[in-house]
């Protein structure tokens, strides 16, 4: 199980600083920016857990508790602390005061809940074992489907936090309208990537580059780069209207940044990147299958029809090996290179300085990574 926190019955009325009453002598020092977020998890799980539009019983209550500790912080929380990052650039680097960091770090969290919810769904639709190293919350014995109605109340608990801690800002329904957008977007992808790789309609056929990038552009690129920013944007006081060739910029690290998890899941080592790729027994629609089907000659086509989407050891090696004699490895440190070097470009042309830093910042986490 992720972190565990108590109930804390006391949680009352916390207001829009939950506990971090501590924290406002703090002025400008400097703060432990992953321990201060994860400290506002149990904030906001404490005020979720005694939400007055709700008459919970004991037996409820315990069980949000425990399924919100295994399904949302369990993860490398970079979304969520990518809005803190962003918007402390966007602010021009300095520290932030207690309640722009509480706030910021509640939107961030607001992230978060999102992606366990569309975790949560995602593993019984692809009929998951495991996630984050444990059983997908599915799997637990007295859980199985009333995992279904929990995803219902982790998306439902996003408008929650927002109401109560951004109800008087002036950008309150800009907030709502980019949550609703994204997941209608997220959602969206999902259905495209589960009707393109339908099992018993397997066909390969239907794996071409533009319908590869439209499904990683809405399924993983909006929430996961677009999102993060676009709430630090918000926050700052600035219209996300004017701010369309940034989400761009963004949606476009997003499919670099899928492309890269395609390549890793094939060729990364899986002692170092933590996990061992089933793409190819999984008959995804994945970046090195499209490489390979544009590449590929009449024989090299059977053989991937005859192998691609096979839980057979010899099948993912045959197909390992057609990547190997297509030179998809050069293919990807190519499209690497010049996806990083159009992407500098793109973000030098933003006019605001601030900006440049946030993607930039995003950028070289993600340049060349191994994992």
């Amino acid at each position: 199980m992720a972190e565990n926190s108590s109930n804390g019955d006391g949680a009352g009325s916390m207001g829009s600083m939950g506990s971090m009453g501590s924290m406002e002598s703090m002025g400008s020092i400097m703060v432990d920016t992953k321990a201060v977020f994860k400290q506002i998890y149990g904030d906001l799980k404490k005020e979720l857990l005694h939400d007055p539009a709700f008459d919970f019983t004991p037996e409820s209550r315990q069980w949000i508790d425990t399924m919100l500790d295994y399904n949302v912080p369990g993860g490398k929380l970079n979304r969520g602390l990518s809005v803190v990052d962003s918007y402390k650039v966007l602010k021009g680097g300095r520290e932030l005061t207690s309640d722009e960091l509480f706030q910021s770090c509640a939107l961030g969290w607001c992230i978060e809940w999102l992606q366990a919810y569309f975790l949560v769904l995602d593993d019984i639709m692809d009929n998951s074992h495991t996630r984050r190293g444990q059983p997908c919350w599915f799997r637990n014995p007295k859980v199985g489907l009333i995992a279904t109605n929990d995803g219902i109340i982790l998306r439902n608990h996003i408008p929650r936090i927002l109401k109560r801690h951004f109800k008087d800002k002036p950008y309150y329904v800009d907030l709502l309208d980019l949550f609703n957008e994204v997941e209608f977007q997220t959602a969206s992808g999902q259905l495209l990537d589960l009707i393109t790789t339908h099992e018993g309609e397997k066909d390969l056929s239907k794996y071409t580059l533009p319908v590869y990038r439209r499904i990683v552009q809405y399924k993983t690129a909006y929430y996961s780069f677009y999102l993060p920013v676009a709430c630090a944007l918000l926050m700052s006081g600035r219209n996300l209207d004017n701010f369309v060739d940034v989400k761009n910029i963004l949606v476009e690290m997003g499919t670099y940044f899928q492309v890269q998890d395609d390549f890793l899941d094939c060729f990364g080592d899986p002692e170092f990147i933590g996990k061992i790729g089933t793409d190819i027994e999984d008959f995804k629609c994945s970046w090195l299958v499209v490489q390979a089907l544009e590449r590929a000659n009449d024989a090299q086509n059977t053989l991937l029809s005859e192998n691609y989407g096979k839980t057979d050891p010899v099948c993912v090696a045959k197909v390992k090996a057609l990547y190997k004699d297509l030179n998809l490895e050069g293919v990807f440190t190519d499209y690497e290179s010049e996806s990083y070097e159009k992407l500098i470009g793109s973000i030098e042309a933003q006019p605001s300085k601030e900006v440049q830093e946030v993607l930039k910042s995003f950028l070289h986490k993600i340049y060349k990574r191994q994992k």
